[in-house]
């Protein structure tokens, strides 16, 4: 493999000393004419997830205070699908807190993300960001605790394949080099999110790797620290530009496609949450899972059917969500059990000191271990919407609090054992099941739209025009009519290829 190029740069809170939530206008102005910056970036995601970019030259002085202060006005009917033509103008206003260098211009250039405003000057109530701020605010009201998050980015690197120290296949769960190839890269990846602004916990390689006409797939994973839901959705966003700006430059080719190949592991977007207040994660109460994170279960419990309209948004999402396998289909949860559609993780809830134990020299420490406790959604893949998946997963907890049957439902939808094996047939055929094309997850998500729309968090053309693109693929029988035709879904999978 040839070497990764340095791309190397420092963030953007190093050169100021400041953490990027204390970023003033004031700062980035000071900052770009004592370095001589001339360009600066708008960026915002749009109906597809995916990020855009609006140019600027920085003429003067008092032009950059203009695009600082005022923003531009964008064609918001070629950025989402359910905005009309004769009324699309909206406003791009910089958020000044994730402002970060551009680590790929060949020009010294400062990108930052934006809100977006309507006419009036009011935030735009469909924009995915407003969105997930309203499902956060919305939250908070009703429990007093924060909505944390953190995402499990998984995506497969592709290349030629040179036939050296092969993988096997399969098998490449923290796999080491030289059976892994791009430990490199991944490194590289992990050091680009995290200069700007990225809270990265680690990175490993994954289970899934072969090849396939001449070429590696080597899958991998990115994962992150919790952090407000909002912030999560923006570092996933700025990861994936990241990774894929990285691939691009290194002569790599990468996909977050949710599925690649029959018999070969697809790639999820697992999300992590927790619930915090004062601080403190209200996930475990005396070592145990607390009744608060039980009610927010069982509002995933309830609208997971729907979830998937915002976390499984193309017809290849569905060759992954299938029975069997690690992907979820059926809706409940477990300890420590990866065939549920909810897993509470391993939870450091033991009194014991690992690291006195693993290191007889070191004294006894207390450490709060209860803060790493997290509840993990598994249904996910890198096709999400990851605003409206968290702003969903954020509405989904909150559920789960005005509920009052909700520990009942935690009760009834938790299971011990794996749901896939023939002598646990009785307790799968009680389960509900998550829907197994678009057209199915559009019927859901018509059918709980209300949950959404409640507290005005989603707007009503926002799900009517996620109904109607999911029902645009025609998929209803599309998994039975291909079955394990590998030539048609490879067909499939290059049509969704760059998806989310």
């Amino acid at each position: 493999m040839e070497k990764m190029k340095d791309y190397s740069f420092r963030s953007l809170a190093a050169e100021l000393d400041k953490n990027p939530a204390d970023f003033r206008k004031s700062d980035l102005v000071k900052y770009i004419k004592a370095k001589g910056i001339r360009h600066i970036n708008f960026q915002y995601p749009a109906g597809d997830g995916r990020i855009k970019t609006l140019n600027f030259v920085i003429n003067d002085g008092a032009y950059l205070d203009e695009i600082l202060s005022c923003g531009e006005r964008v064609d918001g009917s070629s950025l989402f699908p359910f905005i009309e033509a004769s009324s699309s103008d909206l406003y791009v206003v910089p958020r000044f807190r994730t402002a970060y260098l551009d680590p790929f211009s060949e020009l010294p250039t400062l990108n930052l993300l934006c809100s977006f405003f309507n006419k009036d000057g009011d935030p735009l109530e469909s924009s995915p960001e407003y969105t997930t701020r309203k499902a956060c605010q919305a939250f908070t009201k009703a429990t007093g605790m924060e909505f944390q998050a953190m995402g499990e980015l998984e995506y497969y690197v592709i290349a030629e394949d040179e036939g050296e120290f092969p993988a096997v296949d399969q098998k490449g769960y923290h796999e080491s080099a030289p059976y892994t190839k791009f430990g490199d890269f991944r490194q590289l990846c992990m050091n680009y999110i995290s200069q700007s602004g990225g809270q990265i916990k680690y990175g490993h390689s994954e289970v899934g790797n072969f090849t396939l006409d001449g070429k590696i797939y080597e899958q991998n994973e990115i994962e992150f620290l919790p952090v407000a839901a909002e912030d999560a959705a923006e570092q996933l966003l700025l990861a994936k530009w990241m990774i894929r700006n990285l691939a691009y430059r290194s002569g790599l080719n990468v996909t977050f496609a949710p599925k690649i190949t029959v018999g070969k592991a697809g790639s999820g977007l697992h999300i992590h949450f927790r619930l915090m207040k004062n601080g403190d994660n209200q996930m475990l109460k005396r070592g145990v899972l607390s009744d608060d994170a039980k009610r927010a279960i069982a509002g995933m419990m309830t609208l997971a059917p729907s979830l998937t309209a915002f976390g499984n948004t193309n017809p290849t999402s569905y060759f992954r969500l299938v029975p069997h396998q690690e992907a979820p289909t059926n809706v409940c949860w477990g300890d420590r059990n990866r065939s549920v559609l909810v897993r509470v993780p391993l939870g450091w809830t033991s009194s014991k000191d690992l690291c006195s134990q693993a290191n007889p020299q070191e004294s006894s420490a207390p450490f709060k271990t209860s803060q790493k406790q997290t509840v993990e959604l598994r249904s996910p893949d890198g096709s999400a919407n990851l605003n409206l998946l968290l702003a969903g997963m954020a509405v989904a907890a909150r559920t789960g609090f005005e509920m009052p049957n909700a520990l009942k439902i935690a009760q009834k939808t938790y299971v011990n054992v794996n749901i896939h094996k023939a002598e646990h047939s009785s307790v799968l055929e009680k389960l509900a099941v998550l829907p197994d094309s678009c057209a199915a997850s559009a019927d859901c998500l018509q059918a709980q739209r209300a949950y959404y729309e409640k507290e005005g968090v989603f707007s009503p053309a926002m799900i009517d025009g996620i109904i109607s693109g999911l029902q645009s693929f025609n998929d209803r029988t599309l998994r039975a009519d291909i079955g394990n035709d590998q030539e048609k879904i490879l067909e499939l999978v290059h049509s969704f290829f760059h998806c989310g």
